[in-house]
C-alpha cells in the first residue's frame, strides 16, 4: 500500500484530500498540531497524524520521508505575526517541494489559486505566483492546482453569505457587485486531487471551477433565491471597504482586511487554456443547493 503525505490536512481542503486517498492508500496527515488528524471513520488504521511544520526544515523531511506522493494544501489568507503571505505560499511552499525531491517523492501536487501572478499588485495573489514559481524551480514534475474560491460545509466563503442573507434585509455590494467568480466545491477539488496522485501524468497545471460563472452580484440573488429569502443590495464604493477593513485590521481578528478587499475587485474563473474537472470525468455541483442545504 502507498503511502501519501499530506500538508495541511487537517485544513478545510486538505481534509477531504485525506478522506479521498485513505480509501486505498496510506495517509499522513501532516499539521502542526497532530492530534487534530486522527479521522474516526473506517479509514482510520490507514491515517496517521504526524506534526510537523512547514517552516521547520527537519520535522519536513521526517514527514516525507518513504512517501510517494506530497499534497502542499497549506494556504494564508490573513497575515498575522510571523506569518506572511510570501512565508507561506513562497519559503515554505519551495522548502516542502525541495525537501520531497530530495528524499525521493515522485508525486508532488502543489495547491495554489485562480490568477496566481507574480507581478500581480495584489501580496496574496503575487505570493501565490512567486510560490508556484518556486515549486517548479524546486520540484519540475510537480502539478500545480489553482481552485477557483472554495465552497462547502463549514467553509469561510459560502456559510457566513447565507448567515448574512438570512439575518440582514440589506447587504452592500464590493463595488458594484459586478466582479466574476465560479465557485468550486471543496469535494470535487479533493476528489480531482486524489486522482492526480492515482494517475500520476507529466507536470501540469489544472484549474478547477464551477459549473456556473456569476457576478457577486447575481451569486448573493442565487444563493437568496436558494434559501428562500429576498434581499436588497447596495453598491458600496472599494474606496469605503478599504477605509472599514483598514479599522478591522486593528482588532485581533479582523472582520475583512484590505487584501480581501483587493481580491474582491479581481475576478475569479479558470481560464480554458488549463485542463480541468472534465478532465477526471468530475460533475462540478452548483453552489445554490449547496447553500440551501446549510444552516
Amino acid at each position: 500500500m502507498q503511502t501519501f503525505a499530506v500538508f495541511g490536512g487537517t485544513g478545510f481542503l486538505g481534509r477531504r484530500v485525506v478522506r479521498h486517498l485513505a480509501r486505498q492508500h496510506k495517509v499522513r496527515v501532516i499539521s502542526r498540531h497532530s492530534e487534530q488528524g486522527r479521522d474516526t471513520s473506517r479509514e482510520e488504521a490507514r491515517i496517521e497524524p504526524v506534526q510537523a511544520d512547514v517552516n521547520d526544515g527537519a520535522s519536513v523531511r521526517s514527514a516525507v520521508t518513504g512517501a510517494i506522493g506530497v499534497v502542499n494544501a497549506v494556504s494564508l489568507y490573513v497575515e498575522h505575526g510571523g506569518q506572511t503571505f510570501r512565508s507561506v505560499h513562497g519559503d515554505a511552499a519551495a522548502r516542502v517541494a525541495r525537501i520531497s525531491r530530495e528524499c525521493g517523492v515522485s508525486r508532488l501536487v502543489h495547491v495554489s489559486g485562480v490568477g496566481a501572478d507574480s507581478r500581480s499588485r495584489s501580496p496574496y495573489i503575487r505570493s501565490r505566483g512567486e510560490g508556484e514559481k518556486a515549486v517548479r524551480a524546486a520540484f519540475p514534475a510537480a502539478t500545480i492546482v489553482r481552485p477557483c474560491v472554495m465552497f462547502g460545509p463549514d467553509d469561510a466563503f459560502l456559510t457566513p453569505l447565507v448567515g448574512l442573507l438570512r439575518k440582514s434585509p440589506v447587504l452592500p455590494l464590493f463595488g458594484r457587485g459586478r466582479t466574476l467568480l465560479q465557485p468550486s466545491h471543496v469535494d470535487d477539488v479533493a476528489e480531482a486531487i486524489a486522482r492526480i496522485l492515482d494517475t500520476p501524468k507529466p507536470a501540469a497545471i489544472y484549474e478547477f471551477g464551477g459549473p456556473d460563472i456569476l457576478s457577486y452580484e447575481d451569486l448573493l440573488r442565487t444563493i437568496a433565491t436558494h434559501i428562500g429569502v429576498k434581499r436588497v443590495f447596495l453598491p458600496m464604493p472599494f474606496a469605503a471597504w478599504h477605509a472599514l477593513a483598514f479599522f478591522s485590521e486593528m482588532l485581533p481578528q479582523p472582520l475583512i482586511t484590505r487584501n480581501q478587499v483587493e481580491l474582491m475587485k479581481i475576478d475569479n474563473i479558470a481560464s480554458s487554456q488549463f485542463p480541468g474537472f472534465r478532465d477526471f470525468g468530475i460533475e462540478p455541483q452548483d453552489i445554490g443547493h449547496v447553500a440551501a442545504a446549510i444552516g
